[in-house]
């Protein structure tokens, strides 16, 4: 069995590609990248979501499709019109990774983006599963400047908490739903064990370098305006409405969503703890 895997060589994706080599399928990335590096054993394609021929060669003898596209301003077409490529071509399962509460962020174009794909997906009667995860734990490891410097805790996640999840279990949830039976025409959220919330994240972080870090909830036109001088404006702006969303409490997990016993289920293993992720990456900066 052969699965396709757009957004391969992004972080989830290349969890994901990993995860299913490591179960014995034939895995295929798309990528525009012709010098992308591919753990062994995976296939490269060259090609583009949007040029409709490079997605269908992509396509040819997959029996599956990893649909994963990221963070851009025709995030939309590019997964729709995949979606109906993957229909054209027959394909048996198609998952879809969108995010935790996609419907709550109508203001945030990148949530309305994925759920609009997850209503097409259904609309279209394309055989899919759904997976919804939380922020992402692996998106702090870009914080060793502002925590090793200053001692701060950057992220504008909020006192109240949001739903967050470490991306190889994502990858495992990808791979699973890939390979075993009973997942079509499901949705799962995929959260951790506990909410991440700013003073919770910064004693994390003090216990494990050992020196004080502090969390303050931020100026989002301060946060917007330095974004906007690493990233695309829109970009920084899309960011900027969804923090301002966690801020306000919109992404703390319910209880019925954050259900450890049916994601350990889905992964066969306890969803990993920030903790963790924080002492590993933390052992990774000193060595």
């Amino acid at each position: 069995m052969k699965v396709l895997v757009t957004g391969g060589t992004g972080n989830a994706g290349s969890g994901a590609v990993e995860a299913l080599l490591r179960r014995g399928l034939s895995v295929r990335v798309l990528s525009r990248n012709k010098q992308a590096k591919l753990p062994p054993g995976a296939e490269l394609a060259i090609g583009d979501l949007l040029n409709p021929e490079s997605v269908r060669s992509a396509l040819k003898s997959a029996d599956k499709l990893c649909l994963i596209v990221g963070n851009v301003a025709d995030e939309l077409t590019q997964a729709l019109l995949t979606a109906a490529l993957a229909r054209e071509a027959n394909i048996k399962h198609l998952v879809y990774l969108s995010v935790y509460r996609a419907e709550r962020f109508p203001e945030a174009p990148h949530f309305i983006a994925k759920n609009t794909v997850e209503t097409s997906l259904k609309a279209l009667g394309i055989p899919s599963t759904i997976l919804r995860p939380g922020y992402f734990f692996q998106n702090d490891a870009q914080l060793k400047p502002m925590l090793t410097g200053p001692g701060i805790y950057p992220t504008p996640v909020g006192k109240i908490g949001v739903a967050a999840i470490d991306i190889r279990d994502i990858a495992d949830a990808a791979a699973v739903s890939l390979t075993t039976d009973g997942h079509i025409g499901k949705t799962y959220n995929l959260i951790g064990p506990a909410p991440l919330s700013g003073p919770r994240a910064a004693a994390i972080w003090s216990e494990a370098l050992g020196r004080p870090i502090q969390y303050v909830d931020p100026r989002l036109d301060m946060f917007e305006e330095q974004f906007s001088q690493m990233l695309p404006a829109w970009l920084a702006l899309d960011l900027r409405l969804m923090f301002s969303a966690y801020l306000e409490g919109r992404l703390a997990p319910t209880d019925g969503d954050a259900d450890a016993a049916s994601l350990t289920e889905l992964i066969g293993h306890t969803p990993r703890r920030y903790e963790d992720f924080v002492h590993e990456t933390v052992a990774g900066w000193n060595k």
